[in-house]
């Protein structure tokens, strides 16, 4: 069995912040706030790297995973990501500039979010999507693997692949439900607790439709003022999309339980549902099913 990816708690709607030695703030905090994410990096900055640091930091994330554990158990995971929920979803507006919904050939889509986990799980949701895989974009195939990825200096983006149907999902409501339940557009080069490059938030544009359709819409909402601050995605030519290992595909679903998932990813999947009701679909489409 291959052991689980450590990833740190951090915060959705409900913050838990790690400070010094494992001390831990737990606080709510409106999307988009990132106060107490830099507190604990600064105190976590100003400790030498000799060894210290890294106690620190594993010390935290044992802690913060065991004080998850106890919020499941008193409140019940339900009740947790229905919370958590309630503030991480934005509903905003639908693309004025968009591809009519039209048989044809499967078309691709490509995008990056933060953590691949959740945003996989997102879309495995949607309807029209025939097959949804985790993976690496921006880099070379030389360094297209998760541990060399994860030291934020390959050019990768920890992304998501989403092959779809465009007679039942045009490429405008993939992007609709990226900035509105996917992940948080305003946050540059992180999402919640993780952070680096490789936790962009980007879209990898296939053609020249692909690019002006994410452009006009980012410059819509931008207009809008959507979201309050400027949107920090960023749009990159797709030049490949390297498929992740094999433990990382459909990995919100077959471990429901995780902290991070429960803190992170499920509060997605609950607010595509409450938000897009008549995109979702509660069968997700897996890597079986695809085939």
């Amino acid at each position: 069995m291959t052991d689980l990816p450590k990833r740190q708690l951090g915060r959705t709607g409900l913050q838990v912040t790690m400070l010094g030695y494992g001390a831990m703030e737990l606080r709510g905090a409106p999307r988009g706030r990132d106060v107490g994410d830099q507190q604990a990096q600064t105190i976590l900055h100003a400790v030498p790297d000799n060894g210290i640091k890294s106690a620190m930091i594993r010390l935290s994330r044992w802690i913060g995973r065991a004080a998850l554990a106890l919020l499941c158990a008193i409140l019940g995971y339900q009740i947790l990501t229905t919370a958590f929920a309630s503030q991480e979803s934005v509903v905003v507006p639908g693309p004025a500039l968009d591809n009519p919904k039209a048989a044809g050939p499967t078309q691709t889509a490509v995008l990056a979010g933060g953590c691949f986990w959740g945003v996989h799980g997102v879309y495995q949701h949607v309807r029209g999507a025939r097959e949804v895989l985790s993976g690496y974009s921006g880099g070379t195939k030389a360094t297209a693997d998760y541990e060399t990825v994860s030291r934020g200096e390959s050019g990768h983006a920890e992304s998501v692949e989403i092959r779809f149907d465009p007679k039942e999902l045009s490429y405008g409501e993939i992007l609709q439900i990226f900035f509105s339940v996917a992940h948080d557009p305003t946050q540059l080069n992180r999402q919640g607790p993780d952070v680096g490059t490789q936790y962009r938030s980007a879209i990898f544009y296939a053609d020249e439709s692909q690019k002006r359709i994410a452009e006009a819409y980012i410059a819509q909402l931008d207009r809008a003022k959507v979201f309050g601050r400027p949107i920090a995605t960023k749009l990159e030519r797709l030049t490949a999309f390297y498929r992740a290992e094999a433990y990382h595909q459909d990995f919100l679903l077959k471990n429901p339980s995780y902290p991070y998932i429960v803190v992170h990813d499920l509060p997605k999947i609950a607010s595509l549902k409450k938000v897009f009701p008549a995109s979702y679909r509660d069968q997700p489409v897996t890597i079986e099913t695809a085939r």
